[in-house]
């Protein structure tokens, strides 16, 4: 009797994101278990991830040292510049770094909050004498000098600030985690006097003892993150008769620069995962999400052994949340266009990652990247003139049946772009490590663009490359899976289609 012939195709495979969670024989083919330097399209597909353009030639002042943190200058009168920090100095100009720290002015860490407000850039720092620049200072200056300054002491040196309702907030201080300060109406220098004034909120704690991580404004609300809780107060808009409007118990933040407003909604980073505080509802509760539920093992236990700073940045000119691990250089990339079914996010990994801070730019969209190298932009296909290598591996396929052995016959992948690269495809049965593999080359590019280099927001002219291969493939199993990996190297890449052939055989 003739075995039957099946065929799974998979049309823009690994487009639900990766799935570390759910058994593999209970998986859909449009989720992934693995999906290394990729995003997903806009189109849908997996695709390959920009690269990091180093916009820096000379570093001296950092010295090999991280950018630990970015903010730009900006007035009304369209006056601009781009500060970072580093080095235990505040620096300036992405191309040729220039010191532009305080004389007598000592720093002995590198965790800033920079926050443009007001026509005023301001640098916050636990333990540290707040900075500021602006045009007319044409430097920076200690917050204590500048005209108007009123109690700026060390009880106010917050790591933590932003800038909403007309002033400035701050805590999360180094000898004070409960206490919120705030200055005058539209004067971000004066801590005392007018409308300026601070609140404890020690005793405010749902689960009795907790500490501020981080603030944010969010519909009328001051949001107050806790490490293992949060605090809602509405009537912030006039601090003295402001009022606790919720209470959260049970869920706080793990990194201050993990929250990130999408303009709808607030992102940050709890102790077991990514989840987003949404918008209040009528009757004014604040419901939680969790947005990393496919990748949330692998992701805890990354919180559970991090020592240095989380780094998160949104990009709706990308339509992406990155969540980025220093001390394993790994970056988790969520696509916010959409929601799968169980409210989490579309979530793929970058690796060897060496970001050390983000920062996007409001007035032109550019997503910038602070590193030991400098500054970079997200853009181009190659890290620093180092290729970075596409990695994609399915979920165990059964064929529907996962009792029955199956003869794989023929793998047919459909990829975008890639430019004269060898791509690999490689399968192996019944969850085995060792794999058998193919590869073969992809074809040169022409002219691929109307005049623009990003493959995912553009559509291809008739010069675009689509390779399409078939591949015969060999060996007998129960479940199969299909990796396909290719290395970037100045070319975008996307994978269209894996078209897969196999034989159905006895149940074994």
């Amino acid at each position: 009797m003739a075995l039957q012939l099946q065929d799974i195709s998979i049309v823009a495979p690994g487009f639900k994101g990766i799935n570390t969670e759910d058994s593999p024989l209970a998986q859909e083919a449009s989720f992934a278990d693995v999906a290394d330097n990729t995003i997903i399209d806009r189109r849908g597909r997996m695709a390959s991830r920009k690269g990091r353009t180093l916009l820096t030639t000379t570093d001296t002042e950092l010295n090999n040292q991280p950018v630990n943190a970015i903010g730009k200058y900006k007035d009304d009168a369209g006056n601009a510049k781009l500060f970072f920090t580093g080095n235990n100095k505040i620096l300036s100009n992405a191309v040729t770094i220039t010191d532009e720290t305080p004389g007598s002015y000592t720093i002995t860490a590198d965790d800033w909050k920079i926050v443009n407000f007001n026509d005023n850039l301001y640098f916050f720092q636990s333990g540290h004498e707040p900075l500021v620049y602006n045009n007319t200072l044409g430097a920076v200056t200690k917050m204590s000098s500048i005209a108007g300054a009123a109690a700026v002491t060390s009880a106010m040196y917050g790591d933590e600030v932003i800038g909403a309702w007309g002033r400035l907030w701050t805590a999360n201080m180094a000898a004070d985690k409960s206490t919120i300060y705030w200055s005058d109406l539209q004067l971000g220098a004066q801590w005392s006097g007018g409308s300026s004034g601070s609140i404890d909120i020690s005793d405010s704690w749902p689960d009795g003892h907790d500490e501020i991580v981080g603030l944010a404004a969010h519909n009328s609300l001051l949001i107050i993150f806790g490490r293992h809780s949060i605090i809602t107060y509405s009537g912030a808009d006039s601090p003295s008769t402001m009022a606790i409007q919720d209470t959260i118990t049970g869920v706080g933040c793990v990194g201050r620069d993990s929250i990130q407003y999408t303009g709808i909604d607030l992102l940050f980073l709890s102790d077991t995962g990514l989840r987003s505080l949404g918008r209040t509802i009528q009757e004014k509760s604040m419901p939680l999400t969790e947005r990393s539920l496919h990748v949330k093992t692998q992701m805890t236990a990354y919180i559970q052994t991090e020592t240095l700073a989380y780094r998160a940045v949104y990009s709706p000119e990308n339509g992406f949340y990155l969540l980025h691990f220093q001390d394993v250089g790994v970056t988790y990339c969520f696509d916010l266009r959409g929601e799968l079914d169980d409210g989490s996010y579309r979530v793929t990994r970058w690796t060897a990652t060496i970001f050390d801070s983000f920062f996007r730019d409001k007035d032109d969209g550019t997503l910038y990247m602070g590193t030991t190298e400098g500054i970079c932009t997200y853009s181009g296909y190659t890290d620093n003139g180092a290729k970075y290598r596409f990695k994609y591996s399915s979920p165990s396929l059964a064929f529907g049946d996962s009792s029955r052995l199956k003869f794989l016959k023929k793998i047919k992948p459909t990829l975008v772009g890639g430019n004269g690269e060898t791509a690999i495809v490689s399968w192996a049965y019944d969850f085995a490590q060792t794999k058998a593999f193919a590869s073969f080359p992809v074809g040169n590019e022409s002219t691929a663009f109307y005049g623009i280099d990003e493959y995912n927001i553009a559509e291809y002219n008739s010069g675009a490359l689509a390779t399409r291969k078939s591949i015969n493939a060999n060996g007998s199993g129960e479940v199969i899976a299909i990796s396909f990996e290719i290395d970037i190297t100045g070319f975008p890449v996307s994978l269209q289609e894996l078209n897969i052939l196999a034989t159905i055989g006895k149940v074994t």
